[in-house]
């Protein structure tokens, strides 16, 4: 059974091989048919080569224990990948729009259109494929990496259909203008996933506190600890950094009660609190019952 790290980094290398195959087979279908938006299909797979290299390298980095300077992990590292997805995509996007226009001012014929459409069709099963399953893995191991990952090769995988839409038009018609067009909605597609993908990391390295279920499943079981014991909590905070989730919570015991009774309780908290979410690094810190030091606001 391979660990968890080890299966992140195999989804990677899977992502790798499927935009390198996927390339390939854009870039035979942009020479045989000269097309400018098989071209600029084929630009943005070269972007998920970058961007899956890239993730690789981040999976391996936010991996590491923490150590002296990184007292909390490496666990951000993913965020930076997924920045440098988004602005590879914002610079794909450009040098595409580029491309269309240059292509409108000057119209080409496209030819063996057949031959090309094949060969993107099996393009965009490929990417499908390989799609589904890294936004599955990420979700399931709460990788930042392979999520962005994932949903790029399925915006790829849309953005593979229109252009297939397009060119059949194109051969059907005869309207050569509808190439380049193509390719203009091609770069407008990933310039604003581009964006939504920098927007996204950049909130998150805000330490975005813990999506709504998470925090729900954390209040849960807080209110059933109050309900059958002597104790309060207050002030809860959370925070995700990659893969980990980081959980602050105040615990208001009765004053009387010894450390060592407060620490039991403590510990037991850290580890329910863990459970709840499937995995979270909590710290406790113990105050006397009605303590208002704290502010104490809506989490959830």
């Amino acid at each position: 059974m391979l660990d968890g790290q080890k299966l992140l980094e195999r989804f990677m290398w899977l992502s790798i091989a499927a935009s390198v195959a996927t390339i390939v087979l854009k870039l035979v279908a942009a020479w045989v048919t000269g097309s400018v938006g098989f071209l600029s299909d084929a630009i943005e797979s070269f972007i998920n080569v970058v961007a899956a290299v890239v993730g690789l390298w981040a999976l391996k980095i936010s991996a590491k224990p923490a150590d002296v300077n990184h007292n909390f992990g490496h666990a951000k590292a993913e965020y930076f990948s997924a920045q440098v997805e988004g602005s590879m995509i914002l610079v794909a996007s450009v040098a595409i729009i580029y491309t269309a226009v240059q292509r409108l001012i000057d119209p080409q014929p496209i030819e063996q259109a057949g031959v090309g459409l094949l060969l993107s069709t099996l393009a965009a099963a490929l990417n499908l494929a390989v799609g589904v399953a890294l936004v599955r893995a990420g979700k399931k191991h709460r990788s930042a990496t392979l999520a962005a990952d994932g949903r790029h090769l399925l915006t790829d995988v849309w953005t593979t259909a229109g252009v297939l839409v397009g060119i059949a038009l194109v051969w059907l018609t005869g309207w050569e203008i509808l190439d380049p067009l193509i390719a203009l909605a091609v770069g407008i597609n990933i310039l604003v996933t581009g964006y939504t993908l920098l927007k996204n990391s950049l909130v998150s390295l805000l330490s975005e506190a813990l999506p709504e279920d998470e925090r729900l499943a954390i209040k849960n079981y807080l209110d059933g600890v109050e309900e059958q014991h002597a104790i309060k909590f207050t002030d809860v905070r959370t925070a995700a950094f990659g893969r980990e989730r980081l959980v602050n919570v105040v615990m208001q015991v009765p004053g009387q009660w010894n450390v060592d009774r407060a620490h039991e309780y403590a510990d037991m908290v850290e580890d329910g609190v863990d459970e709840a979410v499937g995995g979270a690094r909590t710290i406790v810190h113990v105050e006397p019952l009605g303590t208002t030091t704290h502010v104490e606001f809506n989490w959830i």
